[in-house]
């Protein structure tokens, strides 16, 4: 066997095959119209194969992501299409591509990893732990709203310039070029609503489905919510169906309009997230804490005896378990519930934690 390395340009179209035949068996299209960023001939470099004379055993691939939000910009390393052919299963061959990625993710200089998957435990394994907060709201009627004097439309045959302006009035979001937006256009199975106000501008968007996964779910959307709500609605009469709107914990505003109307709500994991480089990540979080909060006294660091170090110099909470750490930095996991520190050492916590973090529809891989 050879690898875990990355495929060279003349096996890529091999190793389309192998991922479209053991993930994408039933689709009419190829996973790369899926994953025209992470699936592509320019990240080779981030994907990780197993071959034996020609034939690719196992498969897994890394897109790194910059996010920015309100108290810094982090580095994040998507990982996916974690794959091994049926008949190599149970010979440790995923553990090494998977690895093989985090070392990648490592070396550029991700804060941390995250990947999206129902094999909770097998990803326990590496250290992964379900963490960051996700509301999935149930909106099987329509949102009682004024329609405004809105015209509303379903197609990608958009100016990616213009749903790009709209996406990066979030304050939680990746960093995407027009080509990336112009890319995500072209994915199966994906349904774009847009708003249009009086003056010709789009006012909101909405993105439901994407190639086999989300559909049935709005995953990306942008936006005023004097226009974002009846386009829901909008889709919603389109589809003849409810939609199950999947939406950060952060967005407290957008959360609060849908429970007022008694809307159900049910909270989920933004995916499940490794730490790859504590002191960077730590840091990101210091500054943020002592800088904007001016507290000069606070520790959290992971320090040579492998344990982590949080709280004030007095009040140090020491613990060696690394998902505590992760549930604590992205949620759900308040810090109350892991240890029982001091007032002002929680009041310090609550302000600055979890970080909101979230990665849209079209980021996942």
């Amino acid at each position: 066997m050879d690898g875990p390395r990355p495929p060279f340009a003349g096996e890529y179209d091999n190793l389309l095959r192998f991922l479209n035949t053991n993930l994408r068996a039933k689709s009419h299209w190829s996973i790369a119209e899926e994953y025209p960023m992470a699936l592509s001939t320019q990240n080779l470099h981030n994907i990780r194969i197993i071959e034996e004379k020609g034939q690719i055993l196992s498969h897994a691939v890394l897109k790194p992501t910059i996010v920015k939000t309100n108290i810094g910009v982090f580095k994040v390393g998507a990982l996916g299409s974690v794959v091994t052919d049926e008949k190599y299963r149970n010979q440790g061959l995923s553990q090494k591509t998977l690895e093989d990625c985090l070392g990648l993710a490592r070396e550029q200089g991700c804060d941390f990893a995250i990947l999206w998957t129902n094999l909770f435990e097998f990803y326990r394994k590496f250290g992964f732990e379900l963490a960051g907060t996700e509301i999935s709201f149930i909106v099987d009627r329509e949102i009682a709203v004024p329609q405004g004097n809105y015209r509303f439309l379903m197609g990608t045959q958009l100016d990616p310039e213009a749903l790009l302006r709209l996406y990066s009035q979030h304050t939680v979001s990746s960093i995407r070029t027009f080509d990336e937006v112009k890319r995500y256009l072209k994915i199966p199975n994906s349904n774009v609503y847009t708003a249009w106000g009086p003056d010709g501008q789009m006012a909101a968007y909405i993105v439901e489905g994407k190639g086999m996964d989300l559909q049935g779910y709005v995953h990306e959307w942008g936006g005023s919510m004097a226009a974002l709500l009846p386009l829901v609605n909008f889709a919603l009469r389109d589809q003849k169906r409810g939609l199950t709107w999947i939406i950060p914990g952060h967005s407290q505003n957008l959360i609060r309009r849908l429970e007022e109307q008694k809307f159900r709500g049910v909270q989920g994991f933004l995916g499940m997230i490794k730490i790859l480089n504590p002191s960077v990540l730590f840091g990101k979080v210091l500054r943020v804490i002592k800088a904007d909060l001016g507290e000069i006294d606070f520790v959290l660091e992971q320090r040579s005896d492998r344990h982590y170090y949080i709280g004030t110099r007095s009040n140090l909470f020491k613990t060696d378990s690394e998902s505590d750490i992760v549930r604590l930095l992205f949620g759900p996991q308040k810090a109350r519930e892991i240890h029982s520190f001091d007032p002002r050492t929680l009041t310090l916590l609550e302000k600055c934690l979890p970080i909101p973090m979230w990665l849209w529809g079209w980021d996942s891989v």
